[in-house]
């Protein structure tokens, strides 16, 4: 028999093979562009009208039960290979897999989707939060799971974002730990010497973060004006170093500079260029301000270890890079004809 359709009852026929009334309603696509559909079955056409009423009620309450056997699993991992991979940064896709196999898959991993309730959802961020993670970590599954969940509902695997019904745990605000001015004269004392001297000079006095330093190239230097253009960061990926640009508009940004720290800036771009002479041909000039010994960018691991060491030998303990204060709020600078002074911090010239 063909298929037969009630008028305003939404999509109602009755099969051929056996007779039974089937209703049916599309929810979404699937990632071929076809229709994914629900159905009820009936014996009856009226039976059949009833239950496809309810099954339409369920999906304006956002009860309906998920797609097959789609598993979280399934979801988070299709949604890194076809949408992360090209929409974000490669770090940041890397990111959240690694926080979705650490603490989604371990938990809630095998589950369908239409099963996961967001009581489920509040019963991992407090076994978390349990298990010692820090609020913001926990804070970070939580907004993983909704990302995910929201390409879920995009893709009709779902009809509704049950992470967003629950709350991230609150984050204590603590204040950021920096050098003091003697700390940091102790730490520079050690820096005597060091062909990196200016990079850290200007992180201190400026405030630029370590991937923004890295970036900086001689072109974006701007010596009579007096100012740095921060245009891009230099990065570590699982192809190598790369620069990409600021995430903000507010992070691409004139930085004014101090005399002293143009001198320095002065000082450094001569021995560099003393140090291309030295290496010859082996010097690989790609523009930027701080380099290796032959001219290749530094890696931020690697300074990350060299600003570490520095540390230990200026007694100062164990601190991270972007620990240390921004010295423009220090004190008044004392002044010295004899040194190159970085607001109150002084330098051999």
């Amino acid at each position: 028999m063909a298929q037969k359709r009630g008028n305003g009852e939404g999509s109602v026929y009755q099969r051929a093979v056996d007779g039974r009334w089937i209703g049916s309603v599309a929810i979404g696509v699937n990632g071929s562009g076809r229709p994914i559909r629900r159905t009820v079955s009936a014996a009856t056409r009226r039976e059949a009208v009833s239950k496809l009423k309810q099954l339409q009620r369920d999906l304006d309450d956002g009860l309906l039960p998920s797609e097959g056997s789609v598993t979280l699993i399934q979801l988070i991992t299709r949604w890194h290979d076809d949408v992360l991979s090209h929409q974000v940064d490669e770090s940041t896709a890397a990111n959240y897999l690694s926080i979705a196999k650490n603490h989604l898959f371990p938990t809630l991993g095998k589950k369908k989707l239409g099963d996961i309730t967001p009581v489920h959802i509040d019963q991992l961020l407090a076994r978390k939060l349990r298990e010692g993670l820090a609020p913001s970590t926990v804070r970070r599954i939580r907004a993983v799971l909704a990302q995910c969940l929201d390409q879920g509902m995009r893709w009709g695997y779902v009809t509704r974002n049950v992470a967003k019904l629950t709350r991230s745990p609150k984050v204590r605000r603590t204040e950021g730990r920096t050098l003091t001015p003697g700390q940091a004269r102790d730490f520079l004392s050690a820096l005597d010497g060091h062909p990196h001297e200016a990079l850290y000079a200007l992180m201190l006095s400026t405030g630029l973060r370590r991937g923004e330093t890295l970036g900086l190239m001689w072109e974006d230097f701007d010596e009579e004006d007096g100012v740095l253009r921060v245009r891009r960061q230099l990065r570590r990926d699982k192809s190598g170093l790369s620069t990409v640009d600021t995430k903000t508009a507010t992070s691409r940004r004139a930085v004014n500079l101090v005399e002293p720290m143009l001198v320095l800036l002065r000082t450094h771009r001569v021995h560099q260029r003393e140090q291309k002479i030295l290496v010859g041909p082996d010097w690989i000039d790609r523009g930027f301000i701080f380099t290796t010994f032959t001219g290749m960018p530094l890696d931020p691991r690697n300074l990350l270890r060299e600003f570490k060491g520095i540390c230990l030998k200026a007694g100062l303990g164990d601190w991270h890079v972007h620990d240390y204060a921004d010295l423009r709020v220090m004190p008044t600078p004392i002044h010295n004809s004899s040194s190159v002074m970085v607001n109150d911090l002084k330098w051999s010239a």
